[in-house]
């Protein structure tokens, strides 16, 4: 019998996530008329995460609600939702994905938007019951589920999602112990006058938040998680175990296949294209080099970055701009009544100027390399956020006398 024939694309998307998603709506907007195929892992419509770990686990927003678009939206604009298919390899000769089901799409472009998988802990008992990663709606739907049985947990990772999960546990009242391998919560994104802040607001709020410090083992017993056993010794008993260190992104199917590697990543460049031929990279998996950075080559992990990503590609693809993607990078994280806005990176900086009190629950950090702005972290200080954007876009040099004053508008410093 002879095999069938793939199913063949004229822009093939793989990842229905943010940066998937806003792709095939955003060759849409632009005019493309050609067929879309939008390959993702999970059986669900396209949808937000960033609520996962917050709304969604705290019970505030249904399901319904984190959908990017209804099923509607995809069948009235012809782009094709191919749900449930993980995508294994890729052969860019023949330009063909295969998936695990068997499955195999053609394509004319490729568009990889897969982005990452949760980093998994190696020690004894990471894979007992009880012990969750949030990544996927099925994630946070098993980790839902334990809930009522749970008045202990122990959260290990000091990052954004440990952090947004220990909040929607405390306002749960649960206990909470979360635990940080490096000396301070958010090392790798921010200076020590945040981290400093977020920790203090944390323990008020009674976490149990240990730094430097780091796990040995996950206790078990008939399989299920029932403590965590520090580096020192120290045993944490809990029915709970959320694992928040980080993601894998990927890329190995693209990697197989050839493309350049970088940052744990794919290497592309200024239109996001990799070294493929017609394969385009977007979003967690993609390393490029950044003026945001000072040059420097990595991956940006936020929804701001794929769709404004995703733009860039459709538009390139379409034919309606040949613009490079050079958009400023932004964040942002919820944890009790605190809304933490970023922008730009603070990658290599060499100095900062706090501007505000932090006493008042309201102030920002400004980030300086060389005397120049680059990145921004505003708490409960949108309009800090709003006009600190300019400063980075434009590279200010402001007198830090006059950006440390909380009464001088940043605008009028741009």
């Amino acid at each position: 019998m002879n095999e069938p024939l793939p199913l063949v694309f004229d822009v093939l998307i793989v990842g229905a996530g943010h940066g998937g998603a806003a792709c095939a709506i955003a060759l849409r907007q632009v005019g493309f008329a050609g067929t879309i195929g939008l390959v993702g892992d999970e059986p669900e419509l396209p949808y937000e995460r960033p609520p996962l770990s917050k709304e969604y686990l705290s019970g505030e927003k249904p399901w319904e609600r984190l959908l990017i678009r209804p099923a509607s939206f995809w069948t009235e604009r012809a782009i094709t939702l191919l749900p449930g298919r993980r995508a294994v390899s890729v052969d860019s000769d023949a330009r063909t994905v295969s998936a695990e089901s068997g499955e195999t799409f053609g394509y004319r472009k490729l568009v990889w938007a897969t982005g990452g998988s949760p980093r998994r802990l190696t020690c004894d008992g990471h894979d007992a019951v009880g012990v969750h990663a949030i990544r996927t709606r099925a994630d946070v739907d098993r980790l839902i589920g334990e809930l009522p049985g749970v008045t202990k947990a122990v959260v290990i990772g000091g990052g954004y999602i440990g952090l947004e999960a220990a909040a929607v546990l405390r306002k749960l009242d649960k206990a909470v112990t979360l635990v940080e391998a490096q000396s301070r919560v958010l090392a790798r994104v921010a200076g020590e006058d945040l981290s400093r802040f977020i920790e203090a607001e944390h323990r008020a709020q009674g976490v149990d938040l240990r730094v430097g410090t780091g796990v040995e083992s996950i206790v078990e017993e008939d399989g299920r998680a029932t403590g965590v056993r520090m580096a020192d010794g120290e045993l944490l008993t809990c029915e709970l175990v959320i694992i928040g260190v980080g993601i894998e992104p990927v890329v190995a199917p693209l990697l197989a296949a050839g493309a350049e590697a970088a940052g744990g990543g794919v290497v592309v460049d200024a239109h996001c294209r990799t070294t493929l031929v017609d394969v385009y990279a977007i979003g967690d998996g993609a390393a490029r080099p950044s003026r945001w950075a000072g040059g420097a080559t990595l991956r940006i992990e936020s929804v701001q970055n794929a769709t404004d990503q995703a733009t860039c590609v459709a538009k390139l693809i379409a034919g309606a701009s040949e613009a490079p993607y050079d958009a400023v990078p932004w964040f942002w994280s919820n944890q009790y009544d605190l809304k933490l806005q970023t922008v730009g990176l603070s990658v290599g900086y060499d100095a900062t100027v706090l501007r505000g009190d932090p006493a008042t629950r309201s102030f920002s950090v400004v980030y300086l390399h060389e005397g120049r702005v680059v990145a921004l972290d505003c708490i409960n200080a949108t309009r800090d956020y709003v006009g600190g954007r300019a400063l980075v876009v434009n590279g200010a040099t402001p007198d830090r006398s006059v950006l440390a004053d909380p009464a001088v508008a940043l605008k009028t410093l741009a």
